[in-house]
């Protein structure tokens, strides 16, 4: 491991505990989201073991990040899915279907799907998806919603 940082598996195990801290993190860079380079995505050890890496303080990232190795130092940031965040997604929904303009981004980005382990194609689909792995956390864990992260990058280097 070079200079501190931890690989995307090490991350993703230790999330819960490292929530709301600064960590550095390295991995491959997979994808760079195309709306401004504002999201760049990190895999670990297989295309399952993957973080989300938000642009934050540094604004936007660059292409060249991608099919490279980057070290980011950033705050891990934990974003709970649970009843509510699902019923503010179905009225929203339902808002955009009453006014339907163009296509829209609602299927969300396939990348992103992928690192949170989702397979549904529609946002209705998706919904009830993680309405399932709710239930199914609860019973499991008595937590009553779904946890994923992803790192607000203070700053990030490209590895050569």
């Amino acid at each position: 491991q070079l200079s501190g940082a931890i690989d995307v598996d090490s991350l993703l195990a230790a999330a819960d505990s490292l929530s709301g801290q600064e960590v550095t993190v390295e991995g491959v860079c997979t994808h760079i989201c195309k709306h401004g380079g504002r999201k760049i995505f990190l895999m670990g050890s297989d295309d399952t073991q993957t973080i989300r890496i938000e642009a934050g303080k540094v604004g936007k990232f660059d292409q060249k990040c991608v099919n490279s190795l980057v070290k980011v130092t950033g705050v891990l940031v934990e974003q709970r899915v649970d009843e509510a965040y699902l019923e503010n997604w179905e009225n929203q929904l339902k808002a955009a279907t009453a006014e339907k303009h163009g296509d829209s981004d609602a299927a969300g980005c396939s990348t992103e799907k992928q690192a949170r382990g989702e397979t549904a194609n529609s946002p209705e689909q998706r919904i009830a998806d993680f309405r399932k792995k709710i239930a199914a956390r609860k019973a499991r864990d008595g937590k009553e919603y779904l946890s994923f992260y992803y790192v607000e990058a203070n700053n990030y280097e490209i590895q050569e």
